[in-house]
């Protein structure tokens, strides 16, 4: 979006203003255009914040939700009087904007031209329409001229364009359903058995993507903390083998990734997460549990009743409330990453069975203001002791006046959580869970600085477990090979089951 935009002639503006000199003085007309013309500018408004959180288009079937997700982020940003009076505004402007269409298109529908003129006017309407039409489909490749006709009938495009994406939207869901009920692991038996029992731990570090080994505004920081982090764990008796996954997700959306790794299909919007929630598909914690292990959630994001997690296998789920955090939070986020990590097993009842356990951490998440500092283990306490720190920092709407101060904000963030997470696993020692570190996806475009979707992840654990995994062609240590193998987020869920079991092969082969 640039200022160059204006320079193009629309060429549906004569086509309205020739229908509402011929037919404007029929009631609604007016305000049924005005309507028309307010939804076509929502949803270029919708793109381009879209595009700017996700690298995507909008898309009204499965991203109405945004809607009311991107208000409550808003309001930790800014703080909740303030939200509530932009949003207040940008109602009242639409508003406005609605009249003033309907009192100009009403100006023009209010002429009394001579019945020569309302034929020569509709005359017009089928020469600028077709004019409107070639462009339109000379842009959307049904056919091609030489060039491309002048003007532009862009908006007309976008209209097109994201009705036949919900068309398709409907079509794919119909096809995904199908997709989610034709579970290939439903049958297996004796899983994860050369597990021998250990216990398994999945950490999810927010926005964590290839961009901290790509992007040298990152890589300078985190490669660095990174050969720290490989070194701590090597002293531990730890081995590391790191590869590629790609998220079906970007900018945000984390319960996406979540989805695809867990159930082994593809949720790239929230239609296919939505239909999959409702099609008994098992989850990973579902498998986790039929083999014999107390499966957890440690959800420090959730401050909000989460009604679909009963669906996702686990047998006890810990919110932000369930953290004895007593410290101030840190804007959106609730609590460090470092103080969850310390915490979340004292969270857990006695049990004889061993552990599979999810932890999401959010130190990382947007808006990447403040951001907390590493301190020892043994000063944690309450964690009020990281007020101070939660106090401190630009607020969200100062940081992000500045995109390269978003940018090093989003670097010094993400090294904390690499640090809290590294440093956590490594004094585990030897009897350490097999550990399992994934990115949920990249940040947004402009801070990530591109539109790659992959994520590195790092599976630790003792040399001999790791070895079952040769056979994915991973990196050793926690830097996955810039040339690597990059599979998709849905395939680890069969992955990780068939790597570690020795019975019960659906599908042949160990992949």
């Amino acid at each position: 979006m640039n200022w160059s935009a204006v320079n193009r002639w629309p060429l549906e503006l004569p086509v309205i203003l020739l229908f509402m000199i011929a037919f404007g003085r029929i009631p609604g007309v007016a305000s049924i255009l005005a309507a028309l013309l307010i939804a076509a500018s929502l949803m270029k408004l919708a793109d381009y914040a879209t595009f700017t959180a996700y690298n995507r288009t909008f898309n009204p079937i499965v991203d109405t939700f945004l809607i009311e997700a991107g208000f409550g982020l808003l309001q930790d940003s800014v703080g909740r009087p303030l939200a509530i009076a932009m949003a207040v505004t940008g109602g009242a402007l639409v508003a406005i904007y609605f009249v003033l269409l309907r009192f100009g298109l009403k100006a023009w529908g209010s002429l009394s031209p001579p019945v020569w003129a309302k034929t020569a006017a509709v005359l017009g309407i089928m020469i600028t329409g077709s004019w409107a039409v070639a462009d339109a489909g000379h842009h959307l490749k049904y056919w091609r001229f030489d060039q491309s006709p002048p003007g532009t009938a862009w908006t007309s495009r976008l209209v097109f364009k994201r009705g036949t994406e919900m068309q398709a939207t409907v079509d794919d869901l119909s096809v995904f359903r199908r997709e989610a009920r034709a579970d290939p692991m439903r049958q297996a038996q004796g899983l994860l058995d050369r597990l021998s029992g250990r216990d398994v731990l999945l950490i999810w570090i927010e926005s964590y993507g290839r961009a901290s080994f790509d992007n040298p505004l990152y890589s300078e920081t985190h490669l660095p903390t990174l050969q720290s982090a490989e070194t701590a764990l090597t002293q531990a008796g730890l081995s590391v083998k790191s590869g590629w996954l790609t998220s079906p997700t970007a900018g945000g959306e984390s319960w996406l990734a979540h989805g695809a790794l867990s159930t082994g299909l593809w949720t790239s919007d929230n239609g296919r997460y939505n239909a999959m929630l409702v099609s008994n598909r098992k989850w990973l914690f579902h498998y986790a549990r039929d083999a014999g292990y107390r499966t957890a959630a440690i959800m420090p994001a959730i401050t909000l009743a989460w009604p679909e997690s009963a669906v996702m296998g686990f047998d006890h789920i810990f919110a932000a409330a369930d953290i004895p955090y007593r410290g101030k939070r840190f804007g959106w986020v609730t609590m460090p990453d470092q103080f969850t990590l310390a915490t979340y097993q004292d969270l857990l009842p006695p049990d004889p069975r061993p552990d599979f356990i999810q932890v999401a951490l959010i130190s990382s998440h947007a808006p990447w203001t403040p951001i907390p500092q590493m301190i020892r283990d043994q000063d944690l306490g309450d964690g009020t002791v990281f007020t101070p720190m939660a106090e401190q920092g630009p607020p969200a709407r100062e940081l992000w006046k500045d995109h390269d101060d978003v940018r090093d904000a989003y670097r010094r963030a993400v090294d904390y959580s690499l640090q809290a997470v590294f440093s956590h696993v490594a004094k585990l020692g030897k009897q350490a869970p097999l550990v399992i570190v994934a990115g949920d996806h990249q940040a947004a475009g402009f801070v990530a600085g591109s539109d790659n979707r992959d994520v590195p992840i790092h599976v630790i654990g003792p040399t001999d477990v790791l070895s079952l995994i040769n056979h994915w062609g991973w990196a050793d240590g926690l830097a996955p090979a810039a040339d690597g193998p990059v599979r998709r987020m849905d395939t680890f869920r069969d992955d990780f089951l068939l790597a570690f079991t020795s019975s019960g092969q659906l599908a042949g082969e160990p992949r």
